[in-house]
């Protein structure tokens, strides 16, 4: 390739990559990091609030090949694996979008969602060992107790006493009551976790998801000229 112009689009094309790689990174930590918050608190969470953090996940693994043809092709100069390129990148915007609405739209199911299964689990509080430590891990996380407050424990401790968790700081020994409790609520709590996590989902994958169009512009550019190249030779 002759042209300045084009010359500068591959060597464009191959430090986009260089940042291309280092999204994915980004991506797949965000993923896996909101899929293990809510690993933690999955009593409460409804399995469709998963499928954001999973989509994050395998899109910053498909990133790793989808940079790999990138550079290649840019460095070969090979029409074959710039195309490639563009093709798989465009599905992987594709993907990102789709986290991201994914993102948006599940904010508005997360009040209704939290609420019952917070209420349906504090029954068994108690009964259920897994549904005990979700409860205890909730409260002593967040600092908050029961789902709007503290006396929703009533039904299940029949007399004054809260769950150790409700307490936070308070030695072992002593009991826990409403007057020592956290006054807030772990519903309010856990919604601003899930609403705010949901919102990096939506960002991340809508931001990436446009930065990497110039990669495809880039892509579509250098295989254009590299066709053109072959045609006049």
């Amino acid at each position: 390739m002759d042209s300045f112009g084009m010359c500068c689009v591959k060597y464009l094309l191959f430090l986009f990559n260089l940042l291309f790689a280092l999204s994915g990174i980004v991506i797949l930590t965000v993923g896996i990091l909101i899929q293990q918050m809510y690993y933690t608190y999955q009593q409460f969470i409804d399995e469709k609030l998963f499928s954001a953090p999973m989509i994050l996940i395998v899109v910053g693994v498909i990133v790793f090949v989808v940079a790999f043809f990138g550079c290649c092709g840019a460095v070969k100069e090979s029409n074959a694996m710039l195309i490639t390129f563009a093709v798989m990148l465009g599905l992987i915007f594709i993907m990102e979008v789709a986290g991201g609405v994914t993102g948006y739209l599940l904010q508005d199911d997360i009040h209704g969602m939290l609420e019952t299964r917070m209420e349906d689990g504090m029954k068994d509080y108690g009964k259920h060992q897994d549904v005990t430590n979700s409860w205890d891990v909730l409260q002593y996380d967040l600092e908050c107790c029961g789902v709007k407050s503290g006396e929703d424990w009533k039904p299940v401790f029949l007399n004054s006493t809260l769950p150790h968790s409700c307490c936070h700081g308070l030695p072992v020994d002593l009991e826990c009551n409403l007057d020592k409790a956290s006054k807030r609520g772990c519903l309010p709590a856990l919604q601003t976790v899930l609403e705010e996590n949901t919102m990096r989902i939506g960002a991340v994958g809508i931001g990436v998801a446009c930065v990497q169009l110039i990669g495809v512009i880039f892509a579509c550019c250098l295989a254009r000229s590299i066709r053109r190249e072959y045609e006049t030779v």
